[in-house]
C-alpha cells in the first residue's frame, strides 16, 4: 500500500512562518476560548487569530527589550492561554523554550533549570511555592522570574504585554523583523524517563513544522472543530498538536480537570481531542457503564450490528442511532487521536461503530513526535497505520516473526540529546533514529507495536514475551484498574522466568459489585479471570503468578507506567 496525501497543506519550514499563513486565513475567527470565574459569575473571552498574533508580537517586543534574545526561557503550568502565548513568543523570536513537567518535584524541577541552563523561568502562580523555594536555595542561575498572572513581588505576563504594546508603538520592530534560524535548536524537552534519568531532547523549528505538515496531509481535522487540550503542554505530543491545531484554524479551550471532563466537552461543543490511552479508555467506560445502567447493552449490540451492515452499504446511520450516547459527550464529538501509549482496539472499535473517529498515532519526543499513524482512510484496530508521508521507516534486526526494532529518518528526528553525546551516538547512526520499540508489517504494509525492546521478557527457552500483548487483555477485565506485567525468577529454576501479574482493582467496581466481599474471595474472582485468558495463550505466555492492590502503579506524569521502579520494588519485595 502506497503513502497518499489525502488533504492540500502547505509546508513551512518554521512556527513563526506557519502562525503568519494561520492568522492571514483564519484572522477573526476564534483561537482560543478563555474561561474566566468570578466567585460564581463564569464569562468567555473569546482570542482570535489575529489578536493572538498582536500579544504574541506585544509580548515578544518587550522580552527583546529586556534583552531576552539569546537567553533560555522556561515555561511551567497548567494548559493555558499564558502558557501557549509565553511559548509562541519564544518561538516567533527565535529564543531558546524549554517546557518543563508542572508535577515535578522541587528537586526535579531544580535539576532541569540547571541542566538547561535557563535564564528565565515564566510560571503559573498554582506552582509559586515551588518555584519561591527553587530561588531562596540559590542553585540555579536564573536571573528573571516571571509569573503568568499578576502576583506581588514578580514582573507577569499581562504587564509586560502592555509594556511591549507600548515599545511597539513607538516604532520599536526588532521582534517583529527577528529572523529564524529554523534549523537551530529552538525547543528543548526533557523525555518523561520511564526508563533511566530524563534526557534532555533538542529540537528544531523545523522538526515540529515538518511533523506538522504531514499530520496536515494525513488527518481529517477541520477549521469549524473545537479542540480541548487534553494533552500537557510540556509534552511534545500536546505542544506540537497546539501548533498543529493552529494551521487548521480550529478552536481550542482548556480543561477544568479530568473530573470535568463530560462537562468540559459539552460546554465547549467540543468535536475534537488528542489524548493518552488512558483518558480515551477511561471515557469509553464511562460510555459503556452508561449503557449498562440503563439496561440499554444488549440493544446497542443489536443496533452496532445492523449499523455495521449498512456501513458496508455506504450508509451511515450512527449519528441517529446513538444519539442518546453521543449526547453524553457532548453531542458534537466526531475525532479522537490517541497516542503516548497502545490504545486497546476494542475500545478504538467501539468508539467508531459509534460513529466517532478514533485514529491511533505513535512517535517519541526524539521524533517531534509523529512518526506513524492511521488516518481516515487508512485503519486497523490495534495498529499504528501508516508512516508519516515525509518519514522513512525501516524494521531492522527482524526475527522469524518479522518483529524488528523500528528506525527512521527525517525531517522530525531531532538534534541530539543536550550535553550526551554518549546517549545521543546510541541512537542516532548514519542519520537514523533506533527507536527502540519494536513492530511488526501486516501483509497490507499496516504497522504494528509488538513493544519496548527493553520491555521483552525472554524465557529459558528462547521463546519472546511482550507485557503489552498481555496487559491489554488483562485491562480489560470489568475489576481491573491497571496492571503490569513482568517477568519473576521462578523459584524451581532460578535460570527461568515466571510471567506474573500485578493487578490495581478497581475499587468502585469492586464496591458495587460485591459489597460484601473479603480480600480473599475478589483475589479468586479476579485469578479465575486470567485463567481463562491464558486459555488463549500457548502454554508459555501463561501467567502464573498474580499480586492484588488498591495501590495504583508508578507513572510519570504523561501516565506511563514506569515499568522498571515498579518491576525493582517488586523483586525486592
Amino acid at each position: 500500500m502506497e503513502r497518499e496525501k489525502y488533504f492540500e497543506a502547505t509546508e513551512f519550514h518554521n512556527i513563526k512562518e506557519l502562525m503568519y499563513d494561520s492568522v492571514q486565513k483564519y484572522n477573526e475567527k476564534t483561537a482560543f476560548i478563555i474561561k474566566h470565574k468570578d466567585n460564581k459569575e463564569v464569562s468567555y473571552e473569546n482570542i482570535s487569530y489575529t489578536r493572538l498574533l498582536e500579544e504574541i508580537n506585544h509580548l515578544g517586543t518587550k522580552f527583546y527589550a529586556l534583552g531576552y534574545q539569546n537567553k533560555r526561557i522556561a515555561v511551567i503550568g497548567r494548559n493555558r492561554y499564558e502558557w501557549v502565548i509565553t511559548h509562541l513568543t519564544n518561538l516567533l523570536g527565535g529564543i531558546l523554550s524549554i517546557p518543563l513537567d508542572k508535577e515535578l518535584q522541587v528537586d526535579e524541577l531544580e535539576s532541569c533549570f540547571i541542566r538547561s541552563k535557563a535564564d528565565v523561568v515564566v510560571f503559573d502562580e498554582k506552582y509559586k511555592e515551588n518555584i519561591e523555594e527553587i530561588r531562596r536555595r540559590g542553585n540555579a542561575k536564573i536571573e528573571s522570574y516571571i509569573c503568568m498572572s499578576e502576583q506581588e513581588g514578580y514582573l507577569s505576563i499581562p504587564e509586560l504585554k502592555k509594556q511591549g504594546k507600548q515599545i511597539l508603538e513607538s516604532g520599536n520592530k526588532e521582534y517583529l523583523e527577528a529572523e529564524i534560524d529554523s534549523y537551530k535548536m529552538n525547543v528543548l524537552l526533557f523525555t518523561s524517563g520511564t526508563t533511566s534519568k530524563s534526557k534532555a531532547v533538542m529540537l528544531s523549528q523545523n522538526n515540529i513544522a515538518s511533523n506538522v505538515y504531514s499530520m496536515q496531509l494525513v488527518e481529517d481535522i477541520r477549521k469549524e472543530d473545537v479542540n480541548i487540550a487534553f494533552l500537557p503542554f510540556h509534552h511534545i505530543f500536546g505542544s506540537t498538536c497546539m501548533v498543529v491545531m493552529l494551521a487548521f484554524g480550529v478552536t481550542t479551550a482548556f480543561p477544568d480537570g479530568l473530573r470535568y471532563i463530560a462537562q468540559n466537552l459539552k460546554e465547549y461543543k467540543v468535536s475534537i481531542f488528542v489524548g493518552v490511552p488512558l483518558l480515551v479508555e477511561a471515557i469509553y467506560k464511562r460510555i459503556e457503564k452508561g449503557i449498562e445502567k440503563q439496561g440499554k447493552a444488549k440493544t446497542v449490540k443489536i443496533a452496532k450490528k445492523i449499523s455495521n451492515i449498512l456501513l458496508k452499504l455506504h450508509i451511515d446511520i450512527r449519528k441517529k442511532l446513538f444519539k442518546q450516547i453521543l449526547d453524553e459527550l457532548g453531542g458534537h464529538m466526531r475525532f479522537v487521536i490517541s497516542g503516548g501509549a497502545p490504545l486497546d482496539k476494542k475500545v478504538a472499535q467501539g468508539f467508531n461503530e459509534l460513529g466517532i473517529h478514533v485514529v491511533q498515532g505513535y512517535g517519541l519526543t526524539e521524533t517531534s513526535p509523529v512518526i506513524a499513524a492511521e488516518n481516515y482512510k487508512k485503519m486497523k484496530y490495534g495498529s499504528i497505520g501508516f508512516p508519516m508521508e515525509n518519514v522513512e521507516l525501516q524494521l531492522v534486526n527482524q526475527d522469524e516473526q518479522g518483529v524488528g526494532e523500528i528506525r527512521v529518518k527525517g525531517p522530525n528526528v531531532m538534534l541530539g540529546y543536550y550535553e550526551n553525546e554518549e546517549a545521543t551516538k546510541e541512537v542516532l547512526k548514519d542519520g537514523w533514529f533506533y527507536t527502540g520499540d519494536l513492530a511488526y508489517f501486516d501483509k497490507e504494509g499496516y504497522l504494528f507495536l509488538a513493544g519496548r525492546k527493553k520491555d521483552m521478557i525472554v524465557l529459558k527457552n528462547g521463546k519472546k514475551v511482550f507485557p503489552d500483548e498481555l496487559e491489554t487483555l488483562v485491562n480489560r477485565i470489568e475489576e481491573v484498574k491497571e496492571c503490569i506485567v513482568y517477568g519473576m525468577p521462578d523459584n524451581k529454576d532460578k535460570n527461568d522466568i515466571k510471567l506474573s501479574v500485578k493487578i490495581v482493582y478497581d475499587k468502585e467496581v469492586t464496591d458495587e459489585k460485591y459489597p460484601e466481599i473479603t480480600s480473599e474471595e475478589l483475589e479468586n474472582i479476579i485469578w479465575q479471570k486470567i485463567k481463562q485468558i491464558n486459555k488463549t495463550f500457548p502454554p508459555y505466555k501463561y501467567i502464573k503468578n498474580m499480586i492484588l492492590t488498591d495501590q495504583e502503579l508508578i507513572k510519570t506524569t504523561t501516565q506511563k507506567v514506569k515499568r522498571n521502579e515498579e518491576i525493582k520494588n517488586l523483586l525486592k519485595q
